[in-house]
């Protein structure tokens, strides 16, 4: 079992930057690709952005190329992802997911935990 807890996000302003945290219990989490998610009202949730076990790869989606960085401290259980030159389009929920395996998946299927969510949202 893994459980995740995501925190940081927020209200901040276009252009800004906001730090998203999450934190795992379990002892695989080491073992374990990470991913963070999104949903935008009305909208599916999409891949940002994901991270092998040993951060040896990342992926990102193509619109947040350059713009966010995800990271992970596997000594603390945890995941990161700093958000630079936020947008208004980035306002969504973001959600932390350990993956099945190893390796860096990028569908919602390669996934098998969640975190509950932060909400950012980014004005114009």
């Amino acid at each position: 079992q893994v459980q995740l807890v995501e925190s940081g996000g927020g209200l901040v302003q276009a252009g800004g930057s906001l730090r998203l945290s999450c934190a795992a219990s379990g002892r695989t989490f080491s073992s374990r690709s990470m991913g963070w998610f999104r949903q935008a009202p009305g909208k599916e949730r999409e891949v940002v952005a994901a991270i092998s076990w040993s951060a040896g790869s990342t992926y990102y989606a193509d619109s947040v190329k350059g713009r966010f960085t995800i990271s992970r401290d596997n000594a603390k259980n945890t995941v990161y992802l700093q958000m630079n030159s936020l947008k208004p389009e980035d306002t969504a929920v973001y959600y932390c997911a350990a993956a099945r395996y190893r390796w860096i998946g990028s569908r919602q299927s390669d996934y098998d935990y969640w975190g509950q969510g932060t909400q950012v949202t980014v004005s114009s």
